[in-house]
Protein backbone atom coordinates (compact mmCIF):
# COMPACT_ATOMS: atom_id res chain seq x y z
CA UNK A 1 0.00 0.00 0.00
CA UNK A 2 2.94 2.65 0.74
CA UNK A 3 4.62 1.65 -2.07
CA UNK A 4 2.22 2.70 -4.76
CA UNK A 5 0.84 5.57 -2.40
CA UNK A 6 1.05 8.71 -4.84
CA UNK A 7 3.16 11.72 -3.47
CA UNK A 8 -0.17 13.62 -2.56
CA UNK A 9 -0.64 10.83 -0.24
CA UNK A 10 2.40 11.29 1.67
CA UNK A 11 2.26 14.91 2.07
CA UNK A 12 -1.34 14.89 3.37
CA UNK A 13 -0.05 12.22 5.85
CA UNK A 14 2.24 14.77 7.19
CA UNK A 15 -0.21 17.87 6.83
CA UNK A 16 -2.47 15.18 9.04
CA UNK A 17 0.49 14.54 11.81
CA UNK A 18 1.21 18.21 12.01
CA UNK A 19 -2.46 18.92 12.64
CA UNK A 20 -2.72 16.34 15.39
CA UNK A 21 0.57 16.50 16.73
CA UNK A 22 1.67 20.18 16.60
CA UNK A 23 -2.05 21.94 16.60
CA UNK A 24 -3.72 19.33 19.19
CA UNK A 25 -6.75 18.22 16.51
CA UNK A 26 -8.38 15.13 17.30
CA UNK A 27 -7.05 12.70 14.53
CA UNK A 28 -10.52 11.86 13.10
CA UNK A 29 -11.78 15.02 13.47
CA UNK A 30 -8.72 15.99 10.99
CA UNK A 31 -9.24 13.32 8.80
CA UNK A 32 -12.52 14.48 8.44
CA UNK A 33 -12.05 18.28 7.49
CA UNK A 34 -9.18 17.75 5.34
CA UNK A 35 -9.77 18.74 1.67
CA UNK A 36 -6.50 17.32 0.67
CA UNK A 37 -7.40 14.10 1.97
CA UNK A 38 -10.80 13.93 0.56
CA UNK A 39 -8.97 14.10 -2.82
CA UNK A 40 -7.41 10.98 -2.09
CA UNK A 41 -8.80 7.52 -3.91
CA UNK A 42 -10.30 5.37 -1.19
CA UNK A 43 -6.98 3.23 -0.65
CA UNK A 44 -5.10 5.88 -0.15
CA UNK A 45 -6.69 7.62 2.45
CA UNK A 46 -6.84 4.55 4.36
CA UNK A 47 -3.07 4.38 3.99
CA UNK A 48 -3.13 8.28 5.13
CA UNK A 49 -5.29 7.39 8.41
CA UNK A 50 -3.45 4.01 9.07
CA UNK A 51 0.36 5.81 8.89
CA UNK A 52 -0.73 8.92 11.19
CA UNK A 53 -2.24 6.50 13.29
CA UNK A 54 0.93 4.11 14.03
CA UNK A 55 2.57 7.06 14.40
CA UNK A 56 0.79 8.03 17.29
CA UNK A 57 0.58 4.50 18.44
CA UNK A 58 4.25 4.32 18.53
CA UNK A 59 5.67 7.35 18.79
CA UNK A 60 7.66 6.69 21.95
CA UNK A 61 9.20 3.68 20.28
CA UNK A 62 9.93 5.51 16.78
CA UNK A 63 10.83 8.57 18.58
CA UNK A 64 13.66 6.76 20.37
CA UNK A 65 14.53 4.71 17.28
CA UNK A 66 15.61 8.37 15.66
CA UNK A 67 17.54 9.61 18.62
CA UNK A 68 19.13 6.07 18.77
CA UNK A 69 20.41 7.48 14.92
CA UNK A 70 21.69 11.25 15.87
CA UNK A 71 24.32 11.99 18.25
CA UNK A 72 22.39 15.29 19.60
CA UNK A 73 19.16 15.98 19.14
CA UNK A 74 17.05 17.37 16.22
CA UNK A 75 17.07 21.38 16.66
CA UNK A 76 13.66 23.24 16.95
CA UNK A 77 13.72 24.45 13.67
CA UNK A 78 13.86 20.66 12.43
CA UNK A 79 10.44 20.10 13.11
CA UNK A 80 9.52 19.32 9.61
CA UNK A 81 12.30 16.74 9.55
CA UNK A 82 11.35 15.58 12.41
CA UNK A 83 7.79 14.88 11.45
CA UNK A 84 9.35 13.63 8.14
CA UNK A 85 11.22 11.05 9.68
CA UNK A 86 8.80 9.84 12.19
CA UNK A 87 6.53 8.98 9.03
CA UNK A 88 9.32 7.16 7.24
CA UNK A 89 10.37 5.00 10.50
CA UNK A 90 6.48 3.88 10.99
CA UNK A 91 6.48 2.85 6.98
CA UNK A 92 9.62 1.03 7.54
CA UNK A 93 9.47 -0.65 11.20
CA UNK A 94 5.50 -1.11 11.95
CA UNK A 95 3.74 -0.69 8.40
CA UNK A 96 4.28 -3.34 5.79
CA UNK A 97 6.33 -0.77 3.23
CA UNK A 98 8.97 -2.16 1.40
CA UNK A 99 12.34 -0.86 2.99
CA UNK A 100 13.67 0.82 -0.60
CA UNK A 101 10.19 2.38 -0.51
CA UNK A 102 9.89 4.14 2.47
CA UNK A 103 13.67 5.14 2.16
CA UNK A 104 13.35 6.63 -0.87
CA UNK A 105 10.00 8.20 -0.16
CA UNK A 106 10.66 9.73 3.09
CA UNK A 107 13.69 11.28 1.09
CA UNK A 108 11.34 12.44 -1.51
CA UNK A 109 8.74 13.66 1.00
CA UNK A 110 11.47 15.94 2.98
CA UNK A 111 12.60 17.43 -0.58
CA UNK A 112 9.19 18.26 -1.29
CA UNK A 113 8.43 20.21 1.91
CA UNK A 114 11.58 22.01 1.55
CA UNK A 115 13.65 20.07 4.24
CA UNK A 116 16.65 20.92 2.37
CA UNK A 117 19.18 21.52 5.29
CA UNK A 118 18.17 18.36 5.98
CA UNK A 119 17.81 16.20 3.75
CA UNK A 120 21.19 14.39 4.00
CA UNK A 121 20.12 13.13 7.53
CA UNK A 122 17.11 11.63 7.12
CA UNK A 123 18.59 9.97 4.10
CA UNK A 124 21.38 8.49 6.69
CA UNK A 125 18.58 7.52 9.69
CA UNK A 126 16.39 6.04 7.31
CA UNK A 127 19.36 3.82 6.03
CA UNK A 128 20.68 3.50 9.28
CA UNK A 129 16.67 2.39 10.46
CA UNK A 130 16.92 -0.24 7.34
CA UNK A 131 19.84 -2.29 8.36
CA UNK A 132 19.08 -1.98 12.46
CA UNK A 133 15.54 -0.78 12.75
CA UNK A 134 13.75 -3.64 13.51
CA UNK A 135 15.90 -5.44 15.36
CA UNK A 136 16.30 -2.61 18.11
CA UNK A 137 12.41 -1.97 18.11
CA UNK A 138 11.96 -5.97 19.03
CA UNK A 139 14.04 -4.90 22.06
CA UNK A 140 12.15 -2.15 22.80
CA UNK A 141 10.11 -2.02 25.99
CA UNK A 142 7.02 -1.24 23.86
CA UNK A 143 4.25 -0.53 26.11
CA UNK A 144 5.96 1.80 28.46
CA UNK A 145 7.64 3.80 25.89
CA UNK A 146 4.57 4.65 23.96
CA UNK A 147 2.34 5.06 26.87
CA UNK A 148 2.70 8.89 28.42
CA UNK A 149 4.50 8.85 31.96
CA UNK A 150 1.51 10.71 33.65
CA UNK A 151 -1.13 7.84 31.92
CA UNK A 152 1.50 5.23 32.99
CA UNK A 153 1.93 6.15 36.33
CA UNK A 154 -1.88 6.62 36.72
CA UNK A 155 -2.40 3.37 35.44
CA UNK A 156 -0.07 1.50 37.99
CA UNK A 157 -1.44 3.50 41.17
CA UNK A 158 -4.71 2.57 40.49
CA UNK A 159 -4.40 -1.49 38.69
CA UNK A 160 -0.96 -2.54 39.60
CA UNK A 161 2.13 -2.21 37.02
CA UNK A 162 1.10 -6.17 35.64
CA UNK A 163 -2.06 -4.99 34.58
CA UNK A 164 -0.75 -1.38 33.70
CA UNK A 165 1.50 -3.47 30.79
CA UNK A 166 -1.64 -5.61 29.77
CA UNK A 167 -3.30 -2.11 29.29
CA UNK A 168 -0.63 -0.58 27.04
CA UNK A 169 0.31 -3.65 25.30
CA UNK A 170 -3.24 -3.86 23.91
CA UNK A 171 -2.89 -0.44 22.56
CA UNK A 172 -0.52 -1.29 20.35
CA UNK A 173 -3.37 -3.44 18.34
CA UNK A 174 -5.62 -2.01 15.92
CA UNK A 175 -9.27 -2.79 16.83
CA UNK A 176 -11.22 -5.00 15.18
CA UNK A 177 -15.07 -3.83 13.95
CA UNK A 178 -17.68 -4.48 16.77
CA UNK A 179 -21.47 -4.75 15.89
CA UNK A 180 -24.59 -4.30 17.55
CA UNK A 181 -27.37 -6.15 15.63
CA UNK A 182 -30.97 -5.68 16.27
CA UNK A 183 -31.91 -9.61 16.03
CA UNK A 184 -30.65 -12.92 14.90
CA UNK A 185 -27.21 -12.42 15.88
CA UNK A 186 -26.01 -15.57 14.86
CA UNK A 187 -27.36 -15.56 11.16
CA UNK A 188 -25.90 -11.73 10.75
CA UNK A 189 -22.86 -12.91 11.75
CA UNK A 190 -22.57 -15.68 9.03
CA UNK A 191 -23.58 -13.07 6.65
CA UNK A 192 -21.40 -10.39 7.61
CA UNK A 193 -18.23 -13.06 8.02
CA UNK A 194 -18.34 -11.62 11.44
CA UNK A 195 -17.77 -13.51 14.78
CA UNK A 196 -19.99 -13.82 17.33
CA UNK A 197 -18.89 -12.77 21.05
CA UNK A 198 -20.29 -13.87 23.90
CA UNK A 199 -21.05 -10.57 25.37
CA UNK A 200 -23.63 -10.56 22.21
CA UNK A 201 -21.98 -8.16 19.42
CA UNK A 202 -20.49 -9.12 16.67
CA UNK A 203 -16.62 -8.99 15.40
CA UNK A 204 -14.99 -8.86 11.81
CA UNK A 205 -11.52 -7.51 11.33
CA UNK A 206 -11.41 -3.60 10.65
CA UNK A 207 -11.05 -1.85 7.25
CA UNK A 208 -13.35 -1.55 3.80
CA UNK A 209 -16.18 0.68 3.56
CA UNK A 210 -18.60 0.12 6.41
CA UNK A 211 -21.64 1.27 4.52
CA UNK A 212 -21.55 -1.24 1.65
CA UNK A 213 -21.69 -4.39 4.09
CA UNK A 214 -24.56 -6.35 3.82
CA UNK A 215 -27.74 -4.87 6.19
CA UNK A 216 -26.05 -1.27 6.77
CA UNK A 217 -28.70 0.80 4.15
CA UNK A 218 -31.55 -1.80 6.13
CA UNK A 219 -30.58 -0.48 9.61
CA UNK A 220 -29.95 -3.95 10.69
CA UNK A 221 -27.19 -3.38 12.99
CA UNK A 222 -25.11 -0.33 14.27
CA UNK A 223 -21.06 -0.24 14.54
CA UNK A 224 -20.62 0.19 18.68
CA UNK A 225 -16.90 -0.97 20.43
CA UNK A 226 -18.67 -4.51 22.55
CA UNK A 227 -17.77 -2.78 25.67
CA UNK A 228 -19.81 0.40 24.80
CA UNK A 229 -23.04 -1.89 23.84
CA UNK A 230 -22.67 -3.33 27.99
CA UNK A 231 -23.98 -0.11 30.17
CA UNK A 232 -27.29 -0.01 28.30
CA UNK A 233 -27.77 -3.58 28.96
CA UNK A 234 -27.19 -2.69 32.56
CA UNK A 235 -30.53 -0.98 32.72
CA UNK A 236 -32.26 -4.59 32.34
CA UNK A 237 -35.58 -4.63 30.46
CA UNK A 238 -36.73 -1.14 29.71
CA UNK A 239 -39.36 -1.86 27.06
CA UNK A 240 -42.48 0.46 28.10
CA UNK A 241 -40.30 2.75 30.35
CA UNK A 242 -38.91 6.20 29.57
CA UNK A 243 -35.50 6.94 29.82
CA UNK A 244 -32.99 9.74 28.91
CA UNK A 245 -30.35 8.90 27.11
CA UNK A 246 -27.82 11.74 28.37
CA UNK A 247 -24.96 12.81 26.81
CA UNK A 248 -26.08 10.66 23.44
CA UNK A 249 -24.71 11.57 20.26
CA UNK A 250 -23.98 9.73 18.24
CA UNK A 251 -27.05 7.33 19.32
CA UNK A 252 -25.29 3.90 19.72
CA UNK A 253 -26.62 3.41 23.65
CA UNK A 254 -29.74 5.42 22.28
CA UNK A 255 -30.32 2.89 19.54
CA UNK A 256 -29.96 -0.12 22.36
CA UNK A 257 -32.51 1.17 24.43
CA UNK A 258 -34.98 2.58 21.64
CA UNK A 259 -34.57 -1.17 19.68
CA UNK A 260 -35.56 -3.17 23.56
CA UNK A 261 -38.69 -1.05 23.69
CA UNK A 262 -37.78 1.82 25.54
CA UNK A 263 -39.36 5.62 24.92
CA UNK A 264 -35.97 7.34 24.40
CA UNK A 265 -35.52 11.00 25.48
CA UNK A 266 -31.91 11.31 23.96
CA UNK A 267 -29.79 15.12 25.40
CA UNK A 268 -27.18 16.51 23.90
CA UNK A 269 -25.65 20.13 24.08
CA UNK A 270 -23.95 20.12 20.46
CA UNK A 271 -27.35 20.52 17.58
CA UNK A 272 -24.78 19.09 15.00
CA UNK A 273 -23.84 15.82 16.63
CA UNK A 274 -27.73 15.58 17.96
CA UNK A 275 -28.19 16.13 14.18
CA UNK A 276 -25.73 12.70 13.67
CA UNK A 277 -27.78 10.82 16.14
CA UNK A 278 -31.25 11.96 14.51
CA UNK A 279 -29.33 10.63 10.86
CA UNK A 280 -28.17 6.91 12.54
CA UNK A 281 -31.85 6.47 13.99
CA UNK A 282 -33.31 6.91 10.46
CA UNK A 283 -30.94 4.34 9.16
CA UNK A 284 -31.97 2.29 11.80
CA UNK A 285 -35.90 2.93 11.83
CA UNK A 286 -35.83 3.66 15.09
CA UNK A 287 -37.24 6.52 17.27
CA UNK A 288 -35.91 8.79 20.26
CA UNK A 289 -37.51 12.15 21.07
CA UNK A 290 -34.25 14.35 20.83
CA UNK A 291 -33.50 17.25 23.15
CA UNK A 292 -30.30 19.97 22.02
CA UNK A 293 -29.86 21.30 26.02
CA UNK A 294 -26.74 21.27 28.74
CA UNK A 295 -27.60 17.46 30.22
CA UNK A 296 -26.37 19.17 33.73
CA UNK A 297 -28.79 21.64 33.43
CA UNK A 298 -32.06 20.03 31.78
CA UNK A 299 -34.97 18.32 33.46
CA UNK A 300 -38.11 16.18 32.42
CA UNK A 301 -41.16 17.15 32.62
CA UNK A 302 -42.00 14.75 35.27
CA UNK A 303 -39.63 11.78 37.19
CA UNK A 304 -38.12 9.34 34.98
CA UNK A 305 -37.72 5.59 34.84
CA UNK A 306 -34.65 5.51 34.49
CA UNK A 307 -31.34 7.17 32.78
CA UNK A 308 -28.37 6.63 31.12
CA UNK A 309 -25.35 8.85 31.52
CA UNK A 310 -22.60 8.38 28.90
CA UNK A 311 -20.50 11.16 30.61
CA UNK A 312 -18.00 13.10 28.68
CA UNK A 313 -14.63 11.92 29.80
CA UNK A 314 -10.59 11.68 28.47
CA UNK A 315 -11.57 8.54 26.59
CA UNK A 316 -8.33 6.93 27.29
CA UNK A 317 -10.21 3.86 27.37
CA UNK A 318 -10.37 4.12 23.47
CA UNK A 319 -6.80 3.85 22.48
CA UNK A 320 -6.83 1.17 20.01
CA UNK A 321 -9.33 3.27 17.58
CA UNK A 322 -8.20 6.60 19.05
CA UNK A 323 -4.40 6.26 19.48
CA UNK A 324 -4.24 10.38 19.43
CA UNK A 325 -5.67 10.76 22.84
CA UNK A 326 -2.84 10.08 24.60
CA UNK A 327 -0.88 12.59 22.75
CA UNK A 328 -3.77 14.91 23.79
CA UNK A 329 -4.96 14.81 26.58
CA UNK A 330 -3.66 15.93 30.12
CA UNK A 331 -3.80 15.78 33.73
CA UNK A 332 -5.49 18.75 33.21
CA UNK A 333 -8.54 17.72 30.97
CA UNK A 334 -9.10 14.79 33.65
CA UNK A 335 -9.25 17.10 36.43
CA UNK A 336 -11.35 19.88 34.05
CA UNK A 337 -13.71 16.40 33.06
CA UNK A 338 -13.95 15.37 36.87
CA UNK A 339 -16.19 18.63 37.50
CA UNK A 340 -18.20 18.34 34.39
CA UNK A 341 -19.08 15.02 35.12
CA UNK A 342 -19.87 15.53 38.91
CA UNK A 343 -22.56 17.77 37.80
CA UNK A 344 -24.00 15.54 35.18
CA UNK A 345 -24.09 12.71 37.81
CA UNK A 346 -25.99 15.24 40.44
CA UNK A 347 -28.38 15.92 37.89
CA UNK A 348 -29.01 12.68 36.86
CA UNK A 349 -30.40 11.79 40.14
CA UNK A 350 -32.40 14.22 40.87
CA UNK A 351 -34.54 13.04 37.11
CA UNK A 352 -35.46 9.61 38.41
CA UNK A 353 -38.67 8.84 40.31
CA UNK A 354 -38.36 6.56 43.45
CA UNK A 355 -37.18 3.14 42.39
CA UNK A 356 -35.77 4.50 38.75
CA UNK A 357 -32.53 3.71 37.44
CA UNK A 358 -29.30 5.35 36.99
CA UNK A 359 -26.25 3.56 34.89
CA UNK A 360 -22.92 6.24 34.78
CA UNK A 361 -20.69 5.49 32.42
CA UNK A 362 -17.09 6.64 30.88
CA UNK A 363 -15.04 5.21 28.16
CA UNK A 364 -12.05 6.41 30.49
CA UNK A 365 -9.12 3.88 32.52
CA UNK A 366 -9.09 7.21 35.23
CA UNK A 367 -10.35 6.62 38.35
CA UNK A 368 -10.95 10.03 39.01
CA UNK A 369 -13.63 9.79 36.05
CA UNK A 370 -15.35 6.58 37.00
CA UNK A 371 -15.12 5.15 40.31
CA UNK A 372 -14.01 8.32 42.60
CA UNK A 373 -17.43 9.77 41.21
CA UNK A 374 -19.44 7.35 42.64
CA UNK A 375 -17.57 7.16 45.87
CA UNK A 376 -18.30 10.94 46.31
CA UNK A 377 -21.83 10.77 45.60
CA UNK A 378 -22.51 8.34 47.61
CA UNK A 379 -20.33 9.83 50.33
CA UNK A 380 -22.17 13.14 50.38
CA UNK A 381 -25.48 11.61 51.13
CA UNK A 382 -27.19 11.14 47.74
CA UNK A 383 -30.36 9.63 48.00
CA UNK A 384 -29.27 6.59 45.87
CA UNK A 385 -27.74 3.12 46.53
CA UNK A 386 -25.79 1.03 44.44
CA UNK A 387 -27.22 -1.87 42.25
CA UNK A 388 -24.62 -4.91 42.15
CA UNK A 389 -23.75 -5.74 38.57
CA UNK A 390 -24.24 -10.17 38.32
CA UNK A 391 -20.96 -10.88 35.97
CA UNK A 392 -23.33 -13.17 34.30
CA UNK A 393 -25.07 -10.29 33.22
CA UNK A 394 -22.07 -9.37 30.82
CA UNK A 395 -20.88 -12.59 29.06
CA UNK A 396 -17.47 -11.44 29.69
CA UNK A 397 -15.05 -12.47 32.57
CA UNK A 398 -12.91 -9.82 34.87
CA UNK A 399 -15.46 -6.86 33.49
CA UNK A 400 -16.97 -6.55 37.44
CA UNK A 401 -15.17 -5.01 40.81
CA UNK A 402 -15.32 -6.17 44.12
CA UNK A 403 -17.87 -3.49 44.35
CA UNK A 404 -20.07 -4.65 41.64
CA UNK A 405 -19.40 -1.84 39.22
CA UNK A 406 -18.62 -2.89 35.66
CA UNK A 407 -14.92 -1.94 34.53
CA UNK A 408 -13.24 -3.56 31.52
CA UNK A 409 -9.74 -3.32 30.31
CA UNK A 410 -8.50 -3.48 26.48
CA UNK A 411 -6.71 -6.76 26.93
CA UNK A 412 -10.06 -8.16 28.37
CA UNK A 413 -11.19 -10.74 25.34
CA UNK A 414 -7.39 -10.89 24.19
CA UNK A 415 -7.81 -13.84 22.10
CA UNK A 416 -10.64 -11.99 20.05
CA UNK A 417 -8.98 -8.96 19.67
CA UNK A 418 -9.71 -6.75 23.26
CA UNK A 419 -12.42 -4.37 23.84
CA UNK A 420 -12.27 -0.41 24.74
CA UNK A 421 -12.24 0.10 28.88
CA UNK A 422 -15.58 1.37 30.29
CA UNK A 423 -16.44 2.03 33.75
CA UNK A 424 -20.03 2.02 34.73
CA UNK A 425 -22.03 1.87 37.77
CA UNK A 426 -25.71 1.12 38.81
CA UNK A 427 -27.60 2.95 41.08
CA UNK A 428 -31.71 3.05 42.10
CA UNK A 429 -32.80 6.24 43.72
CA UNK A 430 -34.32 5.50 46.71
Amino acid sequence: MGLSAPPSARTAAHALLVTVLRRHRPLDEALESSAAIAALDERDRGFVRLLVATVMRRLGQIDALIGHCLERPLPHKAVIAQDVLRLGVAQLVFVDTPAHAAVDTTVELARALRADAHIKLVNAVMRRLDREGRALAAAQDAPLLNTPGWLWRSWVAAYGEDTARAIAAAHLREAPLDITVRGEPQAWAERLDARLLPTGSLRREGGGNVALLPGYDEGAWWVQDAAAALPARLLGAVAGLTVADLCAAPGGKAAQLAAAGARVIAIDRAPRRLQRLEENLRRLDLRAETVAADAAEWRPSEPLDAVLLDAPCSATGTLRRHPDVARLKTPADIARLSQIQQRLLRNAVQMLKPGGRLVYCVCSLQPEEGSDQIEALLAEGAPVRRVPIDPAELGVRGAVTPEGELRTFPHLLADAGGMDAFYGARLERL
